[in-house]
């Protein structure tokens, strides 16, 4: 048997920028009465009868555990004293293009991952710096200057490590992993620390007996595609610190879902509806912070025997909003002849992309209001 070794491409020299509490930071920024206060970007559950949900919230709100994707009306319940701001995204969105602007004065290697974050590679660079760590502290320097903004930074040989790195210190954090420093970096990391990894496949791989890199790296590649498929090829390279996906600039997002797996079964009708409003909702509020639109609806269900089923419509016009993306699912779910199994997983995506959201199908301004957020 042939055995080939890993390839481990070291030569690159990675930034993840994130901003910090981007949303929130430019309502402070804006406002600075907010400063000291938990501050939450969502529809106030007082005004809408309990609906919408948190797109992020500052510092001071995370001490009490809101976090984005929450319901706003849990992020009252936890903190009935927060600030609650209906997101503004285009301003959110003409900031975000301010500070890609200033990620080209550096390098052309950009590849946004979302308004607020993006990876960069500088291993040549514009300024003609050996050092990355010099061009993140001068990229962190001129946000702050111009926009009064704070970001973290995390640099490394790849975009998986430097992803971590960039979550390791927040806010206004700058963490290096070098060459040699990736394992001892990623042993102690909580498995559901792993960029990729989700909730479920953090459950299943504690079924494992994995709880950390360093347990991840005692199970055999076999072990892990058998088990997870394309990802646990990933998986076994991930713990190793290999990761050599180039930056890509050009690259384009070609759907926008949501989709959720249940312990507990659904198998009552009301509650599908129930489940599938909160997906509409939470996916509507993805496509208003990325200003995007979509002229095809796709409902995937996985039933409780695994087999899964995905029904699309495809429009005449482009949708953005909660009300038409959960009209179009329900459509599709209606149009199910056999449902007479449990589901364990629902899902609603949006494709066929637009890169502008068509302001003139809005009405009622009222309409734009919605309020939340994805893994690589």
């Amino acid at each position: 048997m042939l055995i080939f070794p890993l390839l481990d491409d070291q030569s690159r020299k990675i930034i993840h920028i994130d901003m910090d509490a981007f949303f929130a930071a430019v309502e402070e920024r804006d406002n600075p009465a907010l400063r000291g206060k938990p501050v939450v970007i969502a529809r106030d559950p007082r005004v809408t009868g309990g609906r919408g949900v948190v797109s992020t919230a500052n510092y001071e709100a995370r001490r009490f555990g809101i976090h984005s994707a929450m319901s706003a009306k849990e992020a009252y319940e936890r903190c009935p004293q927060a600030i609650f701001i209906q997101g503004d995204y285009a301003k959110y969105k003409a900031i975000g293009l301010e500070v890609r602007e200033i990620f080209r004065r550096y390098t052309d290697l950009i590849e946004p991952m979302s308004i607020d974050e993006a990876y960069l590679d500088v291993t040549e660079n514009k300024i003609g710096s050996q050092s990355a760590v010099k061009v993140a502290r001068l990229i962190q320097e001129d946000i702050w200057r111009e926009l009064q903004l704070t970001c973290s930074a995390g640099i490394s040989y790849n975009k998986f490590l430097a992803k971590l790195a960039s979550d390791f210190q927040k806010p206004r954090g700058l963490t290096v992993i070098k060459p040699g420093e990736a394992l001892d970096f990623l042993a102690p990391l909580p498995i559901e620390k792993f960029h990729g990894v989700g909730k479920k496949s953090a459950e299943r791989l504690r079924q494992m007996g994995v709880e950390t890199g360093a347990d991840l790296l005692e199970v055999s590649e076999i072990e892990l595609i058998d088990r997870f498929g394309r990802f646990g090829y990933d998986l076994y390279r991930r713990a190793r610190g290999i990761h050599n996906a180039p930056v890509k600039p050009n690259r384009i997002r070609k759907s926008f879902g949501k989709e959720k797996t249940y312990g507990k079964f659904l198998r009552q009708e009301a509650d599908v509806r129930k489940e599938l409003q909160g997906l509409a909702q939470q996916l509507a509020t993805n496509l208003e912070r990325e200003d995007v639109q979509g002229k095809t609806v796709v409902l995937k269900i996985r039933w409780e025997d695994f087999q899964t089923l995905t029904k699309r419509v495809s429009l005449d016009r482009s949708v953005f909003q909660e009300a038409d993306l959960l009209e179009q699912a329900l459509a599709l779910y209606e149009s199910i002849e056999e449902k007479d199994k449990a589901i364990r997983l629902l899902g609603i995506t949006l494709t066929n992309l637009g890169k502008e959201r068509e302001e003139d199908l809005l009405d009622n301004p009222e309409e734009k209001e919605t309020a939340d957020h994805e893994a690589l």
